[in-house]
């Protein structure tokens, strides 16, 4: 599959250790500024709950700030954890996204909880919380308020969700596993892979081939549409990258054991001591990251675009220092040609 990569953004608001939630929002904000200006194609912003490494709690709100601040870059969510709300508020909330901003609006759902238990029942207390059997219900009532194709025999057939006339916003399902695949493909939806989790991911290329292989096409979607999600550090040098990464690799590994707190400094990850099984465990994780210089990471990433047989791939970058990791997005994106003439 020889092509030009579409490069796009996963951004999970990371907060450095010292630093606030409020930066990390703000950083957001910038970077999405900035990663318009080197030519890529999306911005998607994700949702976490309860955890002190990411700030990024309310994805619909912060695609309005940043469809805002921007102007021709796709806005949308990476991905709104529809389990825990209403379908016909998470349509309202997008319809009117896409009223604001027609034709740059996505609206990526996932099915994991983006969290905790408690933090989970917390989200739809006093409510009991959803059966995630109902997840495909939810899914197809989504649909059917968007777009306004409830069956007459629905039981909410008789309302519509505002605000009055709007375009749809391009729905994708986000996922790692089989089940969010054939999901996608029984509703004809463009799927998202997050090969950036780090583990399980022998089984991605069959997971999103399967997902082509039981596509059943659909009025806005008549073929399949796969995204994949990719962890990336990019520098001047591949040492370079490696020393970066140090940071975003100690707060995986913390994030895992229970122990996050924030993104942690060069210093305090070059310095810790790895127990055995934590250095094993770290490495596995490395060996599906792409770090490295520009042609490093830029041959790695062609070889992932031939592999999943896609060449739209979401950028993860996670350091500790707001400016290398701006930089790092830059590099990628003169490396592939995708920064537009002046």
């Amino acid at each position: 599959m020889a092509t030009d990569l579409v490069l796009g953004v996963v951004d999970q608001s990371p907060v450095r250790d010292g630093g606030t939630a409020g930066d990390a929002l703000r950083e957001t904000i910038e970077l999405a500024v900035a990663v318009e200006r080197f030519g890529y194609y999306r911005y998607w912003l994700a949702e976490h709950h309860s955890l002190p490494n990411f700030a990024g709690t309310s994805p619909e709100l912060m695609i309005g700030q940043v469809a805002a601040r921007t102007s021709t870059i796709r806005v949308g969510s990476g991905g709104v954890m529809l389990s825990h709300y209403s379908s016909f508020k998470v349509a309202e909330q997008f319809r009117l996204l896409e009223s604001l901003y027609p034709g740059r609006i996505d609206l990526g759902i996932g099915r994991a909880p983006g969290s905790d238990q408690v933090t989970a029942a917390a989200l739809s207390y006093p409510r009991p919380g959803t059966d995630i059997r109902q997840f495909p219900q939810q899914v197809l009532d989504l649909l059917g308020h968007l777009e306004g194709s409830l069956e007459s025999s629905h039981i909410f057939a008789s309302i519509q969700a505002g605000p009055g006339e709007s375009t749809v916003p391009e729905v994708w399902l986000l996922g790692s596993r089989y089940e969010s695949a054939i999901m996608a493909a029984h509703y004809g939806l463009p799927f998202a892979y997050a090969h950036f989790f780090g583990l399980g991911v022998e089984e991605g290329p069959q997971i999103v081939e399967g997902y082509r292989r039981n596509y059943r096409p659909s009025d806005r979607f008549p073929e399949p549409k796969v995204n994949v999600g990719v962890q990336v550090l990019c520098a001047e040098t591949e040492e370079e990258a490696h020393r970066l990464a140090a940071s975003r690799n100690l707060a995986r590994l913390k994030s895992v054991t229970g122990r996050a707190n924030g993104i942690p400094t060069l210093e305090e990850a070059q310095s810790y001591q790895y127990a055995a099984n934590e250095w094993a465990y770290t490495q596995q994780y490395l060996a599906r990251c792409v770090d490295g210089d520009p042609q490093q990471v830029k041959e790695r990433l062609e070889d992932l675009a031939e592999t999943y047989q896609t060449p739209d791939l979401s950028i993860v970058t996670i350091c500790y220092d707001f400016a290398d990791r701006v930089r790092s997005y830059e590099l990628l994106a003169k490396e592939c040609g995708i920064i537009p003439e002046a």
